[in-house]
């Protein structure tokens, strides 16, 4: 009798425990966001989503988010195109290819180190390679300068480049997880049948972990457009496009991704009082969107992981 009430009451303090943390993070996450939002909410116009920003000192004067928006969305969309061909080839190896041993416990080690390394090393080792002249494709020349053919390093390709770095172990992770939870037996089934086993990855494993996989791109998307500090040493601190003008044409498209710009994070950076702005409720609208946008990646991993699982029923 004395074990079960001494079980009944580890179980009950472990419920109240596990109650009280859920309930704990979910109300700093809703005190962030309607914080985010008392503050920001004025803010919010069509004119502040449709407009340029313009560098004043008065909040009505100061324009809109427009070029940080669509800043955010290509370097999201550059870093993710770059990261998910190597992510899912490793993922890949690791999962049906690789055989245990010193390889592949340094490839694992590997994996793990980066994905600890904080992103302002990470920019700053971009910094330090981008700026090489063989990589000045990427950005723009040093101009001005006698005697120097190093690069600028900074424009969306650099960051693209960077952010996929950044984001590499995490996705590899993500993916080598949903490969494993492929049923063996489809695997198995389709080795039985004759098929080679990089026809069975393609035509069995790959369609049967499509929805894990596209989970894993959008929680990568999401670290990219959460990020400040690679976006602010290797693109830039300038609120607008600094490519050719105007910079949406599709002769400038090039232009525009070898030179400096912005993103959401660095706007709010350059607006709020905690960097080097001090326009309060312009930084918590810019911060909304942001918000906003996060979410909407984040309803839209769950909705395709809620597919997958029905897809398996």
């Amino acid at each position: 009798m004395l074990k079960r009430k001494s079980h009944k009451i580890d179980s009950s303090i472990g419920n109240a425990y596990s109650f009280l943390s859920l309930a704990i993070i979910v109300c700093v996450c809703l005190f962030i966001i309607l914080t985010t939002i008392y503050f920001g909410r004025q803010a919010i116009s069509l004119h502040f989503l449709s407009t340029e920003p313009n560098p004043s000192a008065l909040d009505a004067a100061s324009g809109g988010i427009l070029t940080p928006m669509i800043g955010t969305i290509l370097l999201t969309l550059i870093g993710i195109m770059i990261a998910v061909p190597f992510a899912l080839a490793t993922a890949i190896y690791l999962r049906f290819y690789s055989k245990k041993g010193i390889f592949l416990s340094l490839v694992k080690s590997a994996v793990n180190i980066l994905s600890g390394i904080p992103t302002v090393v990470v920019a700053l080792f971009a910094l330090v390679i981008f700026t090489q002249p063989m990589f000045a494709f990427l950005s723009a020349k040093i101009e001005g300068v006698e005697g120097s053919n190093m690069a600028y390093g900074k424009s969306f390709l650099v960051a693209g480049v960077t952010m996929a770095i950044m984001i590499l172990p995490f996705v590899i992770k993500s993916m080598e997880e949903v490969l494993k939870t492929v049923p063996e037996s489809y695997i198995h089934g389709s080795l039985a049948l004759g098929a080679t086993k990089w026809q069975t990855i393609s035509k069995v494993v790959l369609p049967s972990a499509r929805s894990g996989i596209a989970t894993g791109i959008i929680l990568g998307m999401g670290r990219i457009v959460g990020d400040t500090a690679i976006v602010w040493l290797t693109l830039g601190g300038t609120l607008r496009m600094t490519g050719n003008q105007p910079w949406y044409l599709p002769g400038n498209f090039w232009s525009t991704l070898v030179n400096t710009g912005s993103t959401l994070t660095t706007y709010i950076y350059y607006t709020s009082p905690a960097g080097e702005g001090n326009s309060l409720e312009v930084a918590f609208g810019a911060a909304i969107v942001l918000i906003a946008i996060i979410i909407l990646l984040n309803l839209a991993a769950t909705f395709i992981a809620g597919i997958g699982e029905l897809k398996h029923e």
